[in-house]
């Protein structure tokens, strides 16, 4: 895609005057910022990171970003902290260029360069269903609320975007908003293990994961455990979602446990966007918001892992889909007898 920032307005009658006159329009050559001399709290508040982690992201990136040799160009280690302040404050990129001391143009392109090479390493940092041991996973979410073979929890955002110039229909929820539709699953140390970003918004959460590499795979039998979704997903063998109308005792029990265990996926996707404020909206096209939204995922779990400071999460309103799904059979007794096993008065 062609990037919107390239060309600045110029003034025509200026122009004209200086090819008559033949006068070149001098180069200003602005001062360099160096990031790291900053303090941590500095760092965190303007790239979300740490100058060791940023230093560390560095290094994985830095074969993948190509930079030319000319005089006064951007360092790949410049580049990256480039991409990390508009990952961080989400604003217009000529607010990036000029806190950076750069043109429009060239932190539009360091910010695709970046993506590319972080959406590189998503198979490296975004494993399903996580780096751990299942056993590990498991316990893990069981010492929420007591729910047992629990390996993810999914959910679907939206993240806004600006209206595109093509099939820009498909891309309106049921918010009238713009949007890329995100499938997002995590474990129970909200590291983000799956994402599926390429959905338009008007796609429903239930048509995103049945169409899923994933969920084919979980079909297959091919991991030993069960994802918790809400209740715009259908209950599977493999994915448990809540009663719709719950008896009281085992029943509310299991409803209870299943919401205080799903939460962990709400509180994931409040921490990614609030870490990331650029996917408040993204003024970009929707192949070019699926890789930066890519790339933040990469990031929260880099930051996860390494126990970055987690800013503060404020929660949106539910993104639960107003249509329920009735559950299968075969999904409706695999309920059922967790239910009865596990949550019985």
């Amino acid at each position: 895609m062609a990037c919107p920032f390239i060309n600045d307005p110029v003034d025509e009658g200026a122009a004209l005057l200086r090819t008559e006159l033949n006068i070149r329009r001098e180069i200003v050559f602005r001062p360099r910022i160096d990031v790291l001399a900053f303090p941590d709290s500095y760092l965190f508040e303007r790239y979300r990171f740490t100058s060791q982690s940023i230093t560390y992201i560095h290094n994985l990136i830095r074969p993948y970003i190509h930079f030319t040799n000319h005089s006064h160009a951007l360092t790949s280690h410049q580049m990256l902290c480039v991409a990390l302040r508009f990952f961080a404050n989400g604003s217009f990129l000529y607010n990036v260029g000029d806190a950076e001391h750069l043109s429009k143009a060239t932190v539009c392109r360091t910010v695709r360069k970046v993506c590319l090479a972080l959406k590189r390493l998503l198979p490296i940092f975004v494993v399903f269903p996580g780096h751990k041991p299942v056993r590990a996973i498991k316990e893990e979410f069981h010492r929420i609320a007591g729910f047992p073979s629990v390996i993810g929890c999914i959910d679907g955002t939206h993240i806004p975007i600006t209206a595109p110039s093509h099939n820009e229909a498909d891309y309106v929820n049921r918010k009238s908003i713009h949007s890329i539709n995100v499938q997002i699953i995590c474990d129970a140390a909200y590291i983000i293990s799956n994402v599926e970003a390429k959905w338009p918004g008007s796609v429903h959460d239930s048509r995103i994961f049945r169409e899923s590499n994933l969920s084919n795979r979980l079909q297959r039998g091919e991991f030993d455990g069960l994802l918790l979704g809400d209740r715009g997903y259908p209950c599977q063998p493999s994915l448990m979602t809540p009663y719709p109308d719950p008896e009281p005792g085992p029943q509310q029990n299991f409803n209870r446990a299943h919401c205080k265990t799903r939460a962990r996926v709400e509180m994931t996707i409040g921490l990614l966007k609030a870490r990331f404020q650029c996917l408040r909206h993204l003024r970009v096209t929707p192949e070019r918001a699926c890789d930066i939204i890519v790339a933040c995922v990469v990031l929260h779990n880099i930051a996860t892992i390494r126990g970055e400071q987690h800013p503060a999460v404020q929660f949106e309103d539910p993104d639960d889909d107003l249509i329920h799904l009735p559950a299968i059979q075969d999904g409706r007794a695999v309920r059922d007898i967790i239910c009865n096993n596990h949550f019985g008065v």
